[in-house]
């Protein structure tokens, strides 16, 4: 049976007040749309409603608690944000029933509080950020989406139905969130997408203006800029067009992470057909050992899907040799699901459930197996960490090798002195399947 997919929340916005306003109403929507969440044009459709408050005038705060009160008697589930949520007292006195007030600017606050009143039901089919990453990121890393919507038509994905078609950001627009995002004190931009690799191509034609020179919506040129503005820009859901071979160059440079996410999914020729994806496991291979000439630190991320429909045992173990060559950095694996309205659900030669389970359990041996080597090789190495927590005694941190949430982590001992968002030198003392243990270096 398919598994139908539980609807986003839809989140209502009153904002009120002055241009700055409607720019924290922007980033504020902007990260709930990145989290996977739905907009509302009227009370009536949505599961909580957002009332940006202005209170800089006593007839702006008298008109922003006409706003709450016309949100509660419309839809009864209110967070209240802005210029007058330094005076939450004010607001509860009126109306005890807002669900959270949160003051101007404090965007984890607010959106933290949307994801409490109204969850984000977990779906891996089409959550670009990770199930446990849709708490609110903290400060110093940021999830920054260039487009939405893709022009592939896999077996197995709805994301098209779902989201249409390619639709790119203006790279000016995104430029400026990502200036914004810094300056809020963010050291770690996760570009995301349906698929990166296709920026641009529905506007490749309308440059724009950018620090007095144009950009062209392109990946690359985009990179570039990105890498200007933020200490760390590390790429997600890359498809290896073969113009992603621009952007090792800025790797090598130290413009961007050496890092790409790529979905292969599969390295079976006969299963990439089946799944309808672009396919040349050989040129692939080619190219890899091409980007680690250019690049001898860059890390490959990827995931696979095993018992697609058809999957034979000579297709899995083909995929198993495929890794061996290919000795990517990170790997995660899916048991294939049928999803409701997938193309891959009429497919025939469905793979018996005990046979996925067989096949999964044998990719992640394959795979802890290569991390584990790859973690070896890296003791007595400096590498430079991101800090993400600090304790008491020691820290927990990511290499430029380690996205947040879906790759390993590095743990610190003599890191107390250390504060969330650092970025230290490490010097690496040990490792296991997925994680690296070491000492920050005092500098000096």
């Amino acid at each position: 049976m398919a598994t139908k997919l539980p609807e986003a929340p839809k989140v209502g916005m009153v904002s009120l007040g002055c241009p700055k306003n409607l720019v924290d109403s922007e980033r504020i929507l902007t990260k709930l749309r990145s989290d996977g969440y739905a907009m509302s044009p009227d009370y009536s459709g949505a599961d909580v409603v957002l009332v940006n408050t202005c209170g800089f005038l006593d007839s702006a705060k008298e008109e922003s608690l006409e706003a709450i009160g016309e949100a509660i008697a419309e839809n009864g589930r209110v967070i209240v944000t802005g210029c007058m949520g330094k005076e939450a007292e004010v607001i509860r006195a009126r109306f005890p029933n807002v669900l959270a007030v949160t003051g101007a600017h404090q965007y984890e606050e607010v959106v933290g509080a949307v994801h409490e009143a109204a969850p984000m039901p977990p779906s891996p089919f089409v959550n670009l950020v990770p199930d446990a990453g849709l708490k609110l990121t903290p400060r110093h890393y940021s999830y920054l989406k260039i487009s939405e919507g893709c022009n592939h038509r896999c077996a197995f994905c709805i994301i098209p139905a779902l989201r249409g078609d390619l639709v790119s950001r203006r790279p000016d627009a995104i430029l400026r969130e990502a200036e914004k995002l810094v300056e809020a004190g963010t050291k770690e931009l996760l570009v995301i997408s349906q698929d990166t690799s296709a920026y641009g191509i529905d506007i490749r034609k309308e440059p724009r203006m950018w620090k007095g020179e144009q950009v062209v919506p392109h990946m690359t040129d985009l990179a570039r800029e990105l890498g200007k503005i933020a200490p760390w820009v590390r790429l997600h859901y890359v498809y290896p067009y073969p113009h992603v071979d621009q952007v090792i160059p800025l790797m090598a440079e130290g413009l961007i992470l050496p890092y790409l996410d790529i979905p292969f999914q599969h390295a079976s020729p006969s299963v990439l057909r089946t799944m309808k994806r672009p396919a040349n496991d050989a040129k692939v291979l080619e190219r890899l050992r091409n980007w680690r000439a250019i690049a001898p630190d860059i890390t490959i991320r990827s995931t696979f899907v095993v018992g697609f429909p058809g999957e034979t045992e000579e297709d899995f173990q083909y995929l198993l040799d495929w890794l061996d060559e290919a000795q990517l950095d990170r790997v995660g694996a899916f048991r294939f699901e049928p999803v409701e309205g997938a193309a891959a659900n009429d497919l025939p030669g469905a793979v018996p459930e005990e046979i996925k389970e067989e096949r999964y359990a044998r990719i992640m041996e394959k795979t802890a197996a290569i991390s584990a080597a790859k973690l070896q090789a890296k003791i007595g190495r400096t590498l430079e960490v991101i800090i993400d927590e600090v304790g008491d005694e020691g820290a927990t941190g990511r290499s430029q090798a380690d996205a947040p949430e879906i790759d390993g982590e590095v743990f610190l001992r003599d890191a107390a002195h250390l504060q969330q968002g650092d970025i230290v030198m490490v010097e690496i003392e040990d490792a296991d399947e997925h994680d690296l243990y070491g000492v920050p270096l005092m500098s000096n």
